[in-house]
């Protein structure tokens, strides 16, 4: 019995299953929709040709049946006039590109791009993928892939950023390399990746400030260990991971100063009276080269061990989806800046450069100078 696909509410009906249900476009050529039990169903086109053969497109996802129509005819439409349709890998793909770079651009860009496939696609899974089965969700998770810190595991702002600018490089790079394989012919259509995109605004400034409130909820919300390091990172502004490689021997109550070792190196930062006295607690009978700062087990802490619990912290406290680990190092270097402490002052303490803090916090020195300036009468 024939079933319609054309609209969402039919296809929603549908009972799921592994043979497509299809329906046809024209003569010799359908279009067939897989309903599966889980998540967003996939299409995939069916084209006969003269001599009685049938030929098989995977198509991926679409919003909708029109979209779907227009990549099988694309499809179709291109084995007609030549198109390879099987036979081509995403690697050989890939070779393909640079031996046209290496022809038409220069030695330069066949190693950048060479480099690229070397590390991120030869010897990976999505490299042994025809290019006629690619789909969507393949390069999705090929990019996804290559940003090594999640938004819960950052440390720093431009950890994050920088791994999602590197993943657009490579992508750009890839759909480059599948477009020239359209342009010659080897591969019948784009859907496999036409509409995946890049990582948007990957410079952007982070708005996940927590204000007092909110602060005091968190710190009240988490477990006495954690409760330490949450007040460590609010005191210092320092990455997590520094203050979860201290020890009780680089704390300095004299001088009142602890050295931190992180991802800029070795560094000495000055400690508020506040946080100097927080310390000196945490080191109280322990060992010269004890963590400072310690889970309930005595251990020393690393994101595996403060992610979970962390965010039962937040979910408990109420804060908002986008608070991170990170957010503390953020809503610290946010407060020293907007209690008009010198840029110079907090990158030192921070352990960053001046640059980095004039591009993501100077909107807070700038605020504080205009409320200054709108307090002087000129007229």
């Amino acid at each position: 019995m024939p079933v319609s696909i054309n609209s969402k509410t039919a296809r929603d009906k549908l009972a799921p299953r592994r043979e497509p249900y299809w329906s046809r476009i024209q003569t010799g050529l359908f279009i067939g929709y897989r309903k599966p039990e889980q998540g967003q169903g996939t299409w995939i086109a069916r084209r006969r040709s003269d001599d009685g053969k049938q030929a098989y497109q995977s198509l991926g996802t679409f919003p909708g049946y029109d979209e779907a129509v227009k990549a099988a005819n694309q499809w179709a439409n291109a084995i007609d006039a030549g198109v390879s349709s099987k036979g081509m890998t995403v690697k050989a793909a890939c070779e393909h590109y640079v031996k046209h770079l290496a022809l038409h651009k220069g030695a330069a860009s066949e190693r950048d791009a060479e480099g690229r496939f070397k590390r991120l696609v030869y010897d990976a899974k999505i490299g042994k993928v025809d290019l006629s089965k690619l789909r969507t969700s393949d390069l999705t998770a090929w990019l996804a892939m290559q940003v090594e810190r999640d938004e819960d595991d950052a440390e720093d702002e431009d950890d994050l950023r920088r791994a999602k600018d590197s993943a657009n490089r490579n992508l750009a790079s890839l759909k480059a390399a599948l477009n020239l394989a359209l342009r010659d012919r080897l591969v019948a259509t784009d859907a496999g990746w036409k509409t995946v995109s890049k990582f948007r605004d990957v410079g952007r400034r982070r708005d996940a400030f927590l204000p007092a409130p909110q602060r005091k909820e968190l710190v009240n919300a988490c477990p006495a260990d954690l409760q330490r390091l949450v007040t460590a990172l609010l005191l210092t502004g320092a990455r997590p991971g520094e203050l979860a490689n201290a020890n009780v021997q680089h704390l300095n109550r004299e001088q009142g100063t602890l050295a931190l070792q992180g991802k800029t190196g070795f560094r000495v930062v000055t400690l508020s009276s506040a946080a100097l006295s927080f310390f000196a607690d945490c080191s109280k009978a322990k060992i010269a080269n004890a963590p400072l700062l310690a889970t309930e087990f005595g251990q020393r802490w690393n994101k595996d061990s403060w992610k979970k619990p962390f965010k039962a912290a937040a979910a408990a406290a109420k804060l908002p989806p986008t608070a991170v680990m990170y957010s503390l190092r953020h809503t610290a270097i946010s407060e020293m800046i907007a209690a008009g402490m010198d840029s110079f002052v907090v990158a030192r303490l921070a352990g960053t450069s001046t640059a980095m803090i004039d591009q993501h916090y100077g909107h807070l020195r700038h605020d504080k100078t205009r409320a200054k300036l709108d307090a002087v009468a000129m007229f």
